[in-house]
């Protein structure tokens, strides 16, 4: 909280651009509404937990987080996590009211795991996450909130099962509601037609208030949001009380998938902030700043969200850049939830349907998709497997599997490339293949008599084996080896052990080992381990091929 008051009064700080940053904010809570809504519905715990989440994230996001432009609130991907938390709860007790505490207690949990994320400083990470996991990810997120329209647009109550879904299908199509269908319809074609009229305005917003006009005009017989609210929560934190431990124990996977998914999901938005503004966010701080939002909202009773694209992007765009245009869409909603809840009562659940289809399409990662045929095949096997097992098994899986088949094929990929640049050949210029420039220097009557290991890239678990493989082949009639490790920036375990094995080999035999031009790693880890100077002593290390060659002929005279 210091940090935010010591912001208030500088030139860069809160109040620095408050016209701009209350247009933003006001335009980005704008936006913001219907999605909190069409969110909240699709949780499954009501339109009232979208907006109360809205507004808690909204309000502390932006107070604790790292990146000052930043809109956050509940998304997409939170909302689809948040929604299988609660059927889960519900399947488990029986009805809402009675796993209410369990829900709660997750929401709460995935807030102080965020926080813990954000100490432990695991926000810079987010850069090592593959591309084509994200794609398929979002892709598949996109789809399901795609999937799960399809009820409510047809004029019936979504499962919240994919599988069951898509097996009874049929049933909503038997008894469609031609009202909600057009409804749904006509929310979609003004979301993507009206800004070819003005960019003023955004397009949700007059898509909602249209259609809703519409529908209320003309007395449609559709389906309308209930249990919006007409004031503050009523807190019913109180029934986290009730749990039991092996409750508590049970929500900790979860809440650590959903605190995961979020602070990947804010930290790719703050990238995007950073892009678009020419600033840097603070990774570690928008983790606390997000943990905090979401644990507060868990009280409330909202469900949990995260930096969210499009709304940062809309404040950004008109005028935002600081804490305060966060706070300003945050209180925004605040009043609706104070004073608008009768004319929220009146919006048709199929034309927040219809918006949510566009959020999904929106979120779909068409680029990668088109570019299937023309990227690496392993890159695209990962990108379709990560999307079908996000749509058809479970979203932390997905994530999960995909990790680790693109780890493995890293490895594969970072090994093939070690091997290709790792050659130990004799150096004479006759049977040498490729070898490095600078060992021309080498007389031609010391060439016959020794070998050079020449080591390209990290010496990492992947390459071990082909290093031991090609050392196999010096012969046991060479007096000196020598060990070029200009081009090896880093050495695990697996590769020091693997060299000292081979170091070792070659003093039974006599041979002389020498090392050239070590980096600092390498060179930490072999006197780490003592195999400098225990194996090879300290003056077998040389910082140029040229001195190692002169010593070399000295040895040789003897």
């Amino acid at each position: 909280m210091s940090a935010f008051y010591r912001n208030m009064n500088t030139k860069t700080g809160i109040f620095s651009n408050i016209k701009g940053d209350l247009f933003g904010g006001l335009t980005a809570g704008i936006v913001a509404l219907p999605l909190a809504l069409a969110f909240g519905l699709q949780s499954g715990l009501g339109a009232s937990a979208g907006l109360y989440g809205a507004v808690c994230i909204g309000i502390f996001a932006s107070i604790f987080g790292g990146t000052p432009s930043q809109i956050s609130g509940p998304t997409g991907p939170m909302t689809v996590v948040s929604a299988s938390i609660a059927a889960n709860a519900i399947q488990s007790a029986g009805t809402l009211d009675k796993g209410i505490g369990i829900v709660i207690v997750t929401f709460m949990l995935a807030g102080l795991f965020q926080l813990v994320f954000g100490f432990l400083k695991i926000g810079r990470y987010i850069k090592y996450i593959p591309y084509p996991v994200i794609s398929g990810f979002m892709s598949g997120i996109g789809i399901i909130i795609i999937l799960f329209q399809l009820y409510p647009m047809l004029g019936s109550a979504s499962t919240s099962n994919i599988m069951d879904l898509v097996l009874n299908i049929a049933e909503p199509l038997s008894n469609v509601n031609v009202w909600s269908v057009i409804l749904a319809i006509g929310t979609v074609l003004i979301i993507y037609l009206f800004p070819l009229i003005s960019k003023t305005i955004p397009s949700t917003l007059v898509a909602l208030v249209v259609m809703t006009v519409v529908a209320w005009l003309a007395d449609f017989n559709v389906d309308r949001i209930s249990g919006v609210p007409d004031g503050l929560p009523e807190f019913e934190f109180l029934s986290v009380f009730n749990i039991q431990l092996k409750d508590i124990a049970n929500a900790m996977i979860p809440a650590v998938s959903l605190a995961g998914l979020g602070s990947i999901d804010s930290l790719l938005t703050s990238v995007v902030a950073d892009n678009i503004t020419k600033t840097q966010h603070n990774s570690n701080r928008e983790l606390i700043g997000q943990g905090i939002g979401n644990f507060v909202a868990a009280i409330a009773g909202g469900i949990p969200g995260a930096g969210a694209t499009m709304r940062t992007v809309v404040n950004v765009q008109s005028g935002g850049r600081t804490q305060l245009s966060g706070i300003v869409h945050g209180l925004f909603l605040l009043a609706v939830v104070l004073g608008a809840g009768p004319l929220v009562s009146l919006i048709p659940n199929s034309v927040l349907a219809g918006i949510l289809i566009t959020v999904g399409v929106g979120i779909i990662d068409r680029k990668g998709l088109r570019d299937l045929v023309y990227i690496p095949r392993a890159d695209a096997v990962i990108l379709i497997l990560v999307l079908l097992l996000t749509v058809f098994v479970d979203l932390l899986q997905a994530v999960g599997i995909g990790m680790v088949i693109a780890s493995v094929l890293f490895m594969k990929k970072a090994s093939d490339i070690v091997e290709q640049g790792t050659s130990i050949m004799p150096v004479a210029p006759t049977d040498r293949e490729s070898p490095w420039d600078d060992e021309s220097i080498i007389p031609e009557q010391v060439q016959k008599h020794i070998y050079i290991l020449r080591l390209d890239g990290p010496l990492f678990f992947g390459s071990v084996n082909h290093l031991r493989r090609i050392a196999s082949g010096i012969p046991d009639e060479v007096k000196v080896v020598v060990i070029r490790m200009k081009r090896v920036p880093y050495m695990d375990q697996s590769g020091l052990y693997s060299l000292e094995s081979i170091v070792r080999n070659m003093i039974d035999k006599d041979v002389c080992i020498l090392i050239t031009m070590i980096q600092p790693q390498p060179s930490y880890m072999l006197q780490n381990v003592r195999l400098v100077p225990d194996l090879i002593p300290e003056k077998h290390l040389f910082d140029n091929l040229e001195d190692c060659s002169n010593w070399i002929q000295e040895y040789l005279k003897n």
